[in-house]
């Protein structure tokens, strides 16, 4: 009996015939909300050539999206550097053997992940401006940073704490069999593994970072989203700019998506041994027999034929 006819019945007539038809409705619904959005464009005017056209000119391109799209990747990359030390840092303080230790971190990782980006710029964008811990030129920059690395670096550092727990328990008696401590055994043996497990997660947070970089324009960081609401204002075509700086968040999305589903396909490469064990030829001799010899990848342990030892 196959595993999908233990989870559930094979659909019959009936069910097909079902399915079939809430499908077709559903696409029916989904055309007819497309052609409703594109005829509400259309008799406001949005659908004409010159409110896109604007979009491709050069004055567009280096006063508005180039500098948008360089203060998006560059709040995002320092977001994600921090983030991803952040979330390593108090990951593994869940993890630690002392008390104290794993309630200071679950405390601050709890209370960053529960509270919600937008004000966390809001807070520490008045904080940095009223104390005048950096520039008015860095300040919001330096807000959607700390957001973004105190929110998804406790993600993260969650998807660390449950990537090892996902493991298996003899990963970690292994370590301790070796002589290893158990900081040793989680930073040596448990951590690596569990990065490579949770890396479809990390990459989604990953997606996240980049995204939530649009929520600088409440703290009039100057990023993608600003840009396509200074193009609206600017060339009076607000809804083609939101499109086109949509289109942009997509493929930037989706570059990172395929980027990172590359480096995890090449990690789990990593360390695998030849798929086929060589085989000995033997010598046949008198009341012999010729056996195949078998080795054990990383080991260097042969077992061959008994009787030519």
């Amino acid at each position: 009996m196959s595993a999908q006819s233990v989870l559930f019945d094979a659909p019959g007539p009936r069910a097909r015939r079902r399915h079939a038809i809430l499908t077709a409705f559903g696409f029916v619904l989904a055309a007819a909300t497309i052609a409703l959005v594109i005829w509400k464009f259309h008799a406001q005017g949005q659908l004409e050539a010159s409110m896109w056209t604007s979009l491709f000119t050069a004055d567009v391109w280096t006063a508005y999206l180039i500098p948008g799209l360089i203060n998006t990747l560059k709040a995002a990359a320092i977001s994600i550097v921090l983030a991803v030390a952040f979330g390593l840092v108090f990951g593994m303080g869940r993890l630690s053997h002392l008390r104290a230790v794993r309630w200071v971190c679950g405390v601050i990782v709890e209370f960053f992940r529960s509270v919600p980006v937008l004000l966390m710029m809001y807070f520490t964008y008045f904080y940095y401006s009223n104390n005048g811990v950096f520039t008015n030129a860095i300040n919001p920059l330096a807000a959607v940073v700390t957001g973004l690395t105190l929110y998804n670096g406790s993600v993260i550092a969650e998807l660390v704490r449950s990537g090892v727990f996902g493991l298996p328990k003899g990963q970690a008696e292994a370590g301790l069999s070796i002589g290893l401590t158990a900081g040793q055994t989680l930073r040596s043996i448990q951590l690596p593994q569990a990065l490579t497990a949770m890396l479809p997660a990390l990459v989604g947070q990953l997606v996240v970072i980049l995204k939530d970089s649009a929520l600088g324009t409440a703290v009039l960081y100057p990023e993608l989203l600003q840009a396509a609401k200074d193009i609206g204002t600017a060339y009076s075509n607000t809804i083609p700019a939101y499109i086109f700086v949509a289109v942009i968040f997509i493929l930037l999305n989706y570059g990172l998506t395929v980027l990172a589903g590359r480096v995890e396909r090449r990690l789990n490469r990593r360390g695998r041994g030849p798929r086929k064990a060589a085989q000995a030829t033997g010598v046949v001799g008198a009341g012999t027999v010729d056996a195949p010899t078998v080795g054990i990848a990383g080991t260097g342990v042969r077992t061959g034929d008994a009787n030519s030892r």
